[in-house]
């Protein structure tokens, strides 16, 4: 009789290339053996597990976790830029160009020559 198998997908993508990969896995495999068994890094060099977060159906875990039958796992490449740094950087951009109020940073009405109240229920 044949081992019980699992169908999981391996992904991972750079902007210009994506690549899913169909693997059958066997219970009580690892999620790094499943990206291992997959073949995905063939196509991606620059992918390092020591480095690069993991995760299942966009939830991060870990590599000695066991997928189930179904799931996807996704290979995450590092953020480029602090998200906070870049929200930062915008908000002083619209300060300088008059979009945003020096103080409050709210909209500035430009009618009014004062910051915006939007009354959105």
């Amino acid at each position: 009789m044949e081992a019980e198998q699992l169908t999981i997908e391996v992904v991972y993508g750079l902007p210009e290339q994506q690549k899913i990969m169909v693997t059958q896995i066997t219970p009580g495999t690892t999620v790094r053996e499943a990206i291992e068994l997959s073949g995905i890094k063939q196509y991606f060099s620059d992918i390092d597990l020591q480095k690069n977060a993991v995760g299942i159906w966009n939830k991060t875990c870990k590599l000695e976790d066991k997928p189930r039958d179904g799931d996807r796992i996704e290979i995450y490449r590092p953020l480029v830029a602090d998200p906070k740094e870049i929200r930062r950087r915008r908000a002083e951009k619209a300060v300088d160009e008059g979009r945003a109020d020096k103080v409050t940073g709210g909209r500035v009405d430009k009618k009014r020559g004062s910051p915006s109240v939007d009354n959105k229920a």
